[in-house]
């Protein structure tokens, strides 16, 4: 049938109606573009991912303690916080065998340690979306000035791995925005021989043997840091209960080491329902500890919910690491120059502790620290508010971060004080902070202007003078 002259106009203008519209509505789409590789910390530029906001992840893990091989499969869930083109995973090391998202193949890529992804479409800003990563190898734990010249990360052990993370080494085992600033909820299902315990944070969901393997499901509810995941495996007594406060408790120990004269798990239960009273209520759903055998690394780590303590136990190392799970765990820096927040407060807490023992005062504490280094002395040249990368854990960040905090009670005294400290972790519970937030609140609830004494022990190369000496006005 032919079409009459006034039709086929009709229709070429229709036609071309069509196609400006079109043309304005791709016009009008915002552009796609990838990811940033890094977040930009200025100690670890590529570390964390730009693009998306990190919300769970399930982690998969399958390790063979004989050849050391790690098989993995990481689901993480995200929101784009752009229009996403395409965007990157961090990941060291190990071998990458698929990528999907929204469990389509996509398209992958690696440059050093990050992993980079491209979907065949878009994803749009503000939506959720998942990317699944297989792979497999064997994870090596990283080394260097940072953690005391120590191994740190996934480290093997005579029957199994001692994983412990910070600052870097999460994306050692798994796929990950790797940055405390981009904190999520997980699932971590640990496959290992049968006769070796997998354990790691938050609550233990279900576990079993078959065919040869063991089996275990925990899940972290509560936001946390990569660096603060573990799935440590090996031969391990458990014992679980609650504390007296409420709070259930998990302790697993390595078998093979001597029995200390510390109690674990009655320090646990104590140091967790104490600093609930000092700190505001205890932010997670279970606390506890993880006690291997494990010498060649020189430092214990507060895993978030269980501590890892490698092999070295005494009480004062246990309220340190548990005062973590406040200062560092749930209020977690915003960037790694911000670290006198989590060592500081936590060092101030073995003071706390000994004053709540009756052994010594904190004011003691500080006075005995502060005489016991000479004016001379490396120590004080840390500016322990930016220490720098390769001195991020110099001692001075530990000492002179609890010395400020003693300065600043004796400056605005005990009632302000010890406000302060659960004010600081309420008004940030599960999330992120930098030192210019907790000075604004000294201040508020002082109500005196503290930014002399915030500069004088946190940003000169210099010996402080001492306060006046007097003990913490009431």
């Amino acid at each position: 049938m032919a079409l009459s002259r006034s039709v086929r106009r009709s229709s070429r203008w229709l036609a071309l109606a069509t196609a400006v519209a079109s043309a304005a509505t791709i016009a009008a789409a915002p552009a796609a573009s990838p990811g940033a590789p890094g977040i930009g910390d200025p100690y670890f530029p590529d570390l964390g991912n730009g693009g998306f906001d990190a919300l769970h992840y399930d982690l998969g893990v399958s390790y063979h303690p004989d050849s050391g091989r790690l098989d993995g499969r990481t689901t993480l869930t995200a929101r784009a916080t752009q229009n996403l083109s395409a965007f990157d995973l961090d990941l060291q090391q190990l071998t990458v065998d698929a990528v999907r998202v929204n469990g389509r193949r996509a398209h992958f890529a690696r440059s050093g340690d990050e992993i980079a992804v491209t979907p065949d479409f878009r994803l749009a800003k503000g939506r959720k979306f998942t990317v699944t990563v297989a792979y497999h190898g064997v994870p090596k734990p990283l080394s260097g000035p940072i953690v005391f010249g120590s191994d740190y990360g996934w480290m093997k052990t005579k029957d199994g791995v001692f994983v412990a993370c910070e600052p870097n080494a999460a994306s050692t085992w798994f796929p990950s925005s790797d940055h405390p600033s981009d904190k999520a909820t997980y699932d971590i299902r640990i496959d290992a021989p049968k006769g070796l315990t997998g354990v790691s944070n938050g609550r233990l969901i279900g576990s079993g043997e078959a065919h040869g393997r063991s089996y275990a499901h925990w899940r972290e509810a509560r936001p946390m840091a990569t660096y603060l995941a573990t799935a440590t495996i090996g031969k391990f007594d458990v014992r679980t209960g609650t504390t007296p406060g409420g709070t259930p408790i998990y302790v697993a120990t390595d078998p093979t080491l001597p029995t200390g004269e510390v109690d674990v798990y009655g320090i646990t239960a104590e140091a967790t329902d104490y600093w609930s009273k000092v700190f505001g209520p205890y932010p997670f759903e279970e606390t506890g500890a993880i006690v291997d055998d494990m010498p060649q690394a020189g430092f214990s780590l507060e895993v978030q919910s269980k501590p890892v303590y490698s092999a070295v136990r005494n009480e004062t190392t246990i309220v340190h690491e548990l005062a973590h799970q406040w200062f560092g765990d749930s209020v977690s820096v915003k960037q790694w120059k911000n670290i006198w927040l989590n060592e500081g407060f936590a060092s101030y807490a073995q003071w706390l502790w000994d004053e709540h023992r009756g052994t010594r005062s904190a004011h003691d504490a500080f006075r005995k620290q502060y005489a016991g280094v000479p004016a001379d002395n490396d120590f004080w040249k840390v500016k322990v508010g930016d220490p720098q990368r390769d001195t991020m854990f110099a001692n001075a960040v530990y000492k002179r971060g609890a010395m400020t905090l003693q300065a600043l009670r004796e400056r605005i005294g005990d009632k302000a004080f010890f406000k302060l400290l659960p004010a600081w972790t309420s008004a940030h519970r599960y999330g992120t902070a930098e030192t210019s937030q907790f000075i604004a609140l000294a201040e508020k609830i002082s109500g005196q202007q503290l930014d002399d004494l915030f500069h004088t022990w946190l940003y000169t190369d210099t010996r402080p003078a001492l306060p006046d000496g007097k003990q913490s006005p009431k």
